[in-house]
């Protein structure tokens, strides 16, 4: 006899009920469990074959049922294949996205830079105070651990640790269990110490694990928030401007443009100045010295849940202010549309 679609909601059914109660599970509460898809006469003819194929045990006569070894090896192997093709999905999906997304933003930066006359950047989309989706812990061997981190937007890192005990899969299972019901939806500054203390006591025996487990999560987010991509294009239209065309000024600015860590620092104050919207920083009110001679035109860009992005125009002072700024809205109009049509 194989284990049909009924017989393992059911199975999974009396496996999480007896993990949140320890208590044995009988059919009535597994009727409001699976929301009366089925009789409890069909229930309990299920459970007596479940019993007989031994995936669970009847520990007293006419208790309810609870997960034999089997049952729990079952249920493991099921949540990480789940897991498993969930995260798979979840990588095929924001590989087309995210090589999609450098395409499209790549183009815009030179069609932006085209139609100003001026210099223009935009900014990969980022992530600010990432909240955790999920964590998936998973045995490689006998001392070592797959951490699988899932943050907003469904980007996923991946990193493996060694621990210093051997993990069942039942103990891998129940701290799977235990880091997403404490920490799914929280951002890492919202892990503090409480929350650090209240995981270790509840990991017992196995708390150095989710210490080991909390430092490589935390390392993740800020590798991810650290991880900037700027596309920069029409970077020698400056020197169609005499005020800039200066060999000291303009050396100054070419650099900035091509190098990602200087760009950042307007990437941060745009992103600190506004949430969303267009900021204008005319001669010294720029956050960049080499951009103190000229007017530096952002705005910010969301792409969904969070994830936001800098465009930026850089010319003189007396660029055209009206064209630039009627431009940026056009070209967040553009963006949203294009990837709410993608989503869609």
């Amino acid at each position: 006899m194989e284990l049909d679609e009924r017989k393992i909601t059911i199975l999974k059914a009396i496996i999480k009920n007896y993990m949140e109660t320890g208590e044995p599970v009988g059919s009535r509460t597994i009727s409001k469990y699976v929301n009366s898809k089925w009789s409890s006469a069909t229930i309990r003819n299920e459970m007596s074959d479940l019993e007989e194929m031994g995936y669970i045990v009847q520990p007293h006569t006419s208790a309810g049922r609870i997960p034999s070894d089997k049952g729990y090896r079952f249920y493991v192997d099921q949540i990480l294949l789940e897991k498993d093709n969930e995260v798979t999905e979840i990588k095929e999906m924001m590989v087309q996205r995210m090589g999609r997304l450098e395409q499209v933003l790549k183009a815009l930066a030179k069609n932006l830079a085209s139609n100003t006359n001026y210099a223009a950047l935009i900014s990969g989309p980022q992530y600010h105070r990432n909240k955790l989706k999920f964590i998936q812990l998973s045995k490689v061997d006998a001392r070592r651990l797959l951490i699988v981190t899932v943050v907003e937007g469904n980007i996923i890192k991946n990193t493996m640790v060694a621990v210093e005990e051997e993990i069942s899969d039942e103990e891998i299972l129940n701290l799977n269990i235990l880091l997403n019901s404490n920490l799914n939806g929280l951002t890492i500054e919202e892990i503090n110490l409480g929350v650090i203390s209240r995981l270790k006591e509840q990991a017992g025996v196995h708390s150095k694990v989710v210490d080991l487990v909390l430092n490589e999560v935390a390392a993740v987010i800020k590798a991810d928030e650290d991880e900037l991509q700027i596309y920069t294009s029409g970077a020698t239209n400056i020197f169609k401007y005499p005020e800039l065309s200066d060999s000291r000024k303009a050396s100054e600015l070419l650099s900035t443009l091509e190098h990602t860590e200087m760009l950042q620092e307007l990437v941060d104050t745009v992103g600190a100045d506004s949430e969303t919207g267009i900021q204008v920083y005319i001669g010294d009110e720029s956050p960049v010295q080499a951009m103190k001679d000229c007017s530096v035109v952002t705005a910010t860009y969301e792409l969904g849940e969070g994830l936001k992005g800098t465009i930026g125009i850089i010319g003189p002072k007396r660029m055209d202010y009206e064209k630039v700024l009627k431009t940026l809205r056009n070209l967040i109009t553009q963006l949203d549309a294009t990837f709410k049509k993608e989503d869609g």
